[in-house]
């Protein structure tokens, strides 16, 4: 079954407003278990109320940021929750010109016959969901998969079987109206330097793009969000931001077809700062790039308004206007214009990672 052109139309629209000019995505799509250690962190006990109040602290600054978002990716529990005044979430996020996205994926589960490898859970019965997404005002989806870096690692099995899931998966949205973000993730757990991990990453991306083309997806009408190349976060050497971005440009040249319309980087354990500086060296770069290139950044635009907020009535402000700053700051990056933002907190230089990270 074939995309017809007014489904085509409509998703080329829906990733071009997603990605518009110094727009990004806000990954607020944390699992139950994964927002309770992020509310760990600040004292906060892990309960619906408490969620819902730090993403309405997020979602009252739909209108603020609108000029720096350009979609939000939600969890199932929180497109169904609603304001203190009675608003549903989606709603002040659509009324605000930005895009409501949605988690698919069902997380990881072990790749029998893999040493310790992974694919992703979500498949069965997406298609309803997809379409029941639709319907209370979602346009676009995200489902990932996560590949390690070792000695043996990503085997053929992995990186294939991983490729074929996000092929499936980018297929059901698209015919159910949703532009598919498609996140294939080489962790940076290890000591691997930056060649090894531009080398797994190119290997990676090509065999996601073989595969979405054998699926038939619709490139125009989808996005990709891969990690940056990177070193492992126990290598010895430090890498400058600008040969962090000459390897990630020269790998996504070499493997993403330019009908893709936005490649949108996670953070992967990144520090707030080193995420946003990355990401302005890397649009800064005097090279040929057909893409958008901007972020879809969970922990890097967030943990900052966490430490802030501390789950305060009377500190919302105050994690509001942090989440602010580095809204502009990664705003100004995907320009390759941003310069250290006056009030920045001293909890974006500090380092994001957590091994083998699950959402």
């Amino acid at each position: 079954m074939s995309l017809t052109d007014e489904q085509k139309k409509e998703l080329v629209s829906i990733a071009h407003r997603i990605v518009a000019k110094g727009k990004g995505i806000l990954a607020a799509d944390e699992s139950t278990g994964t927002m309770g250690k992020r509310l760990k962190n600040i004292g906060v006990e892990n309960t619906e109320e408490h969620r819902r109040q730090y993403r309405q602290l997020l979602f009252k600054m739909c209108k603020d940021v609108s000029s720096c978002i350009g979609g939000v990716i939600l969890f199932e529990e929180t497109l169904y929750q609603k304001a203190d005044d009675g608003t549903k979430f989606i709603d002040l996020i659509r009324g605000a010109g930005i895009v409501a996205g949605i988690k698919v994926d069902k997380g990881l589960a072990p790749l029998y016959g893999s040493k310790d490898e992974s694919t992703t859970t979500g498949l069965d019965g997406m298609g309803d969901r997809c379409a029941q997404y639709k319907k209370d005002g979602c346009d676009f989806a995200k489902f990932r998969c996560v590949l390690k870096i070792s000695s043996h690692t990503p085997s053929e099995q992995a990186i294939h079987e991983n490729a074929h899931v996000l092929a499936k998966y980018a297929g059901i949205c698209q015919h159910n109206g949703l532009v598919p973000i498609v996140e294939p993730e080489v962790l940076t757990d290890g000591s691997h330097d930056l060649e090894t991990c531009a080398k797994v990453t190119e290997k990676v991306l090509a065999a996601t793009y073989k595969a979405l083309s054998d699926h038939n997806v619709f490139l125009e009408g989808s996005l990709l969000k891969p990690n940056m190349v990177l070193p492992g976060h126990d290598c010895g050497t430090k890498y400058t931001p600008a040969q962090i971005a000459e390897a990630t440009v020269r790998t996504l040249k070499r493997t993403v077809p330019s009908a893709v319309p936005g490649i949108t980087f996670l953070s992967g354990g990144q520090s707030e700062q080193e995420a946003t500086i990355n990401l302005n060296a890397i649009n800064q770069l005097d090279t040929l790039k057909p893409w958008a290139l901007t972020f879809s950044y969970g922990r890097a635009l967030q943990a900052s308004v966490l430490e802030a907020w501390k789950g305060k009535p009377d500190l919302v402000d105050a994690g509001q206007k942090v989440y602010m700053i580095r809204a502009q700051a990664n705003s100004q990056a995907c320009r390759g214009q941003f310069q250290r933002v006056e009030g920045d907190s001293s909890a974006a230089g500090k380092s994001l990672f957590v091994a083998n990270h699950q959402y």
